[in-house]
């Protein structure tokens, strides 16, 4: 097969990064349709659970059997706390608020990630992360308080996006914990364990949804809501994000994070919920901009493979 330019190489990963955006931005789409099915913890058990089924051959297959030790077990469980908590508030706060509030609250998950980093890994912020900093911020608030002055000014957030916020904080943890306690192994096996652990956390927190859940009452639609988000959103998002990471570097790579509100507009749009105001549609391309700043600063610093 003859090699791909450099230029074709890299339009095909971009390619191959706007479609995982997409899948990730169609997960607050579908986490709003099914968050009232059954209890938050239940939720994110059958997404984790499941992932990890379907991760588990591929794993076994590619690395063989071998269990980690204690503490390699305790590493990943430290991890997946973040993880976890993440989704069931994730899921808990679609109940008040709408896809497009949760997926402009994650685009300030860089920044506070960059914040941790600082104190954890007494790292710079730089350049990039502070623009991206300076330029998602405003937007998100913009889209936060419906583009309404005497709401930004009263401060008044709805009950839904202050859970995400928390949210937020606490998946900032996820990138900086990766980095301070990785170790050498291969990304996908602690990726696989990560998943493993957190189902331990989550089986913990859901055992009382779980005995209170009307299994029977629970609807084909919402199985099948659960095993994409399993699929398509957690193995097949984390497969292309780390492949094109070694070839776009991490940064570029994290920008696309900044497509999810449009992406979710557009989602929601195509599945017939409309459109926002006119008015909260400059803050969302506040967030688009500073997608394509981070692309061209962290382009400086990225080598694609040859």
């Amino acid at each position: 097969m003859a090699k791909l330019s450099v230029t074709g190489h890299e339009a095909a990963v971009h390619l191959l990064m706007l479609m995982t955006a997409a899948l990730v931005a169609t997960s607050f789409t579908v986490g709003k349709a099914i968050a009232q099915a059954m209890d938050p913890a239940v939720l994110t058990l059958l997404r984790f659970g499941l992932a990890t089924l379907f991760f588990l051959p591929y794993i076994r297959y590619k690395f063989g059997p071998g269990l980690p030790g204690p503490r390699d077990l305790f590493r990943y469980s430290v991890i997946s706390l973040t993880l976890a908590g993440f989704f069931i508030l994730m899921f808990f706060s679609l109940r008040f608020t709408t896809a497009l509030n949760t997926g402009v609250l994650f685009t300030l998950v860089p920044g506070i990630s960059s914040l941790y980093a600082m104190v954890l890994l007494k790292e710079r912020l730089g350049r990039t992360r502070l623009v991206a900093l300076f330029l998602a911020i405003p937007g998100a608030i913009w889209v936060l308080f419906h583009g309404e002055w005497a709401r930004m000014l009263a401060l008044e957030l709805g009950k839904g996006d202050l859970i995400f916020l928390g949210a937020c904080l606490l998946i900032g943890f996820y990138n900086p914990l990766v980095r301070l306690l990785y170790r050498g192994e291969p990304m996908a096996v602690m990726t696989f364990w990560v998943l493993a652990t957190g189902c331990g956390w989550l089986f913990c927190a859901a055992l009382p949804g779980l005995l209170a859940t009307d299994w029977r009452a629970v609807s084909a639609t919402t199985w099948l809501w659960i095993l994409y988000l399993a699929v398509f959103c957690t193995i097949v998002s984390f497969f292309l994000s780390q492949w094109a990471t070694l070839r776009l570097g991490p940064t570029r790579v994290m920008a696309y994070s900044y497509l999810y509100p449009p992406l979710i507009l557009l989602i929601d749009w195509a599945t017939g919920h409309g459109l926002p105001p006119l008015r909260v549609l400059p803050g969302v391309l506040l967030i688009g901009l500073t997608m394509l700043v981070v692309q061209r600063e962290g382009k400086k610093g990225a080598a694609i493979p040859t």
